[in-house]
């Protein structure tokens, strides 16, 4: 039977946020996190500007009581903003209202100008240009999370810093699968693998029994996921039935597993 999925620590801290909007955001952030930890520095710079344009419609929507509706273009981006930050109701959220606008203009300038989202830029992307607009995005998720979750801004950072996706070439997904492509190694390096990709997620017991292929759940559990408990390379949540990595798990899939 299967198990609904854990949720996200982001979705948890945005859970105030209308999920019109949510959802996109962290679908958006998440694709940008991981094109930042695979090297991808024009994909950076694309899917900022789609999380800037939905950040934006979710201030227009907490700010105006409306917004640009999904599917319609926004015009001129920085104009958006700007009433945004010239709206006299007194009782939107000082932050969203006068700071976040600028950082989305700031990130947005970057995509449209610096050749990351369009052709004819006026340099080519690189390295700073992405770092730059990552570390804005993270910033401005931080602040989400301080507005609607009550997060103090230390403690949204944390989150947000634990959220890499780690760009992991020996793992192949397929059809909604994961797929292990470095040969011979054995089930419990499989799994440690697999939970290195996304440091920050739980991973249902039973998609790491399917992706691995093992041949019997009971014993894929004894066998593997509790004595890599036991060794404290993974915490292995048995009443939710999910798998996250320890710092201990990442340390040996870095000092070891990648090397063999």
């Amino acid at each position: 039977m299967s198990t609904p999925k854990p949720k996200s620590p982001l979705d948890a801290a945005l859970a105030n946020v209308d999920s019109n909007f949510r959802c996109r955001i962290i679908k958006q952030f998440l694709a940008l996190k991981t094109a930042m930890a695979a090297g991808n520095d024009k994909t950076v710079g694309i899917e900022a500007g789609h999380l800037c344009e939905t950040v934006l419609r979710l201030l227009q929507h907490e700010v105006h009581g409306n917004y640009t509706r999904f599917g319609k273009n926004i015009g001129n981006f920085a104009d958006e903003c700007r009433k945004v930050i010239i709206s006299n109701n007194g009782t939107a959220n000082e932050s969203m209202r006068m700071v976040i606008p600028r950082a989305l203009v700031f990130v947005y300038t970057m995509r449209n100008k610096r050749g990351i989202g369009h052709v004819g830029g006026d340099v080519d992307a690189n390295l700073i240009d992405a770092i730059s607009i990552a570390q804005t995005c993270d910033w401005v998720i931080c602040e989400l999370i301080r507005c609607f979750h009550g997060l103090s801004l230390e403690e949204a950072q944390d989150l947000v810093d634990g959220l890499t996706i780690r760009s992991v070439p020996e793992i192949w997904e397929v059809a909604g699968k994961k797929r292990i492509l470095k040969k011979g190694l054995s089930f419990k390096d499989q799994v440690l693998l697999l939970c290195y990709q996304d440091p920050s997620s739980a991973i249902l017991s039973e998609d790491l029994y399917d992706w691995v292929e093992y041949s019997n759940f009971s014993v894929f559990k004894s066998k593997i996921l509790k004595p890599l408990h036991g060794e404290r390379l993974i915490e292995y949540d048995n009443s939710a039935d999910c798998v996250t990595i320890s710092p201990l798990g990442a340390k040996e899939v870095q000092d070891r597993i990648l090397k063999i």
